[in-house]
């Protein structure tokens, strides 16, 4: 067994495509092929099904897969930890942040580059869940995301920032000219909202249930940027954490009403996992996050 043997078998296991797999291992499709099958030897099992193309992993292959996903991130850790000998935290930094956190990145991602001028920064939108389970799997080096709802299990955490509600809808609306907006006339507007396998959704419905309402959205979507165009659209409104503030004040069609909420905020913070000995990432990280809410 070797590492690029385990490489080959994670990267199909993810990208669920021999051909897909083997451009992203810079490597043939019969040389991926071929080490597959020497792995499956080694572990006397088969890994992988298939039948011309991938149809899923084997039992087998999926109690190997978080074991294997370990190994590649632990030698990259290894990497990272051998580079951090020299004066400075270099290469990619990979950032995981969940949709409501998103505009949070610029604040922490400035700060992170300023301090440590070897780094790049690598970013991708997750779900919280996602982001639990990159972390243990080494594939993420922080991540941006909620503290109290659901919260990621085994991680050092920074608290970041108190998020609140936002109502948003079109200046020239029937709503445009509230100062404030409260629970049960939201429920009466011709809502589009974030499905509910996302986050922020699902602590909107809990807290309409805790006041006896619910939401019915005419749309629900995966993202802040199509809700938004509804808005603008002109047949909608939307709920949306007070994040986007600064990205939507100014837009002249944009509306943007406070919930009276008279609930605690809920905070997003930067989570690291919380392992034996941190990464120099990880140390570089709770460190620029410390200095950010600081200032």
């Amino acid at each position: 067994m070797n590492l690029r043997q385990i490489r080959y078998f994670v990267a199909i296991a993810q990208l669920r495509h021999f051909a897909n797999a083997a451009a992203e291992c810079g490597v043939s499709q019969p040389t991926l092929s071929a080490g597959l099958s020497a792995l499956e030897q080694e572990m006397g099992h088969r890994l992988v099904e298939r039948d011309r193309r991938f149809v899923g992993l084997t039992t087998q292959g999926e109690a190997m897969l978080p074991w294997a996903e370990q190994i590649l991130g632990a030698v990259a850790s290894m990497a990272s930890a051998v580079a951090a000998r020299s004066a400075q935290v270099t290469g990619e930094f990979s950032l995981a942040a969940i949709p409501a956190a998103l505009p949070l990145v610029g604040l922490f991602g400035e700060a992170l580059l300023e301090r440590h001028p070897g780094l790049t920064l690598a970013v991708r939108s997750a779900t919280s869940r996602e982001i639990e389970r990159a972390l243990n799997a080494f594939e993420c080096d922080a991540g941006l995301t909620y503290l109290d709802h659901e919260p990621p299990g085994n991680v050092l955490s920074v608290p970041f920032h108190a998020e609140r509600y936002l109502f948003v809808t079109r200046a020239d609306g029937e709503s445009g000219a509230l100062a404030e907006i409260c629970w049960e006339e939201v429920g009466r507007q011709p809502l589009c909202l974030l499905h509910q396998g996302m986050q922020f959704r699902r602590i909107l419905d809990a807290r309409m249930r805790a006041r006896g309402l619910a939401i019915t959205p005419r749309v629900v979507a995966d993202s802040y940027v199509t809700l938004f165009d509804l808005v603008r659209s002109g047949g909608f409104c939307t709920i949306v954490p007070d994040t986007y503030a600064s990205l939507l004040t100014g837009l002249e069609w944009a509306r943007l009403v406070p919930v009276d909420e008279g609930d605690e905020p809920r905070r997003i913070g930067l989570v690291v996992a919380n392992r034996a000995r941190l990464s120099p990432m990880a140390v570089a990280a709770l460190s620029v996050a410390q200095g950010v809410i600081q200032k």
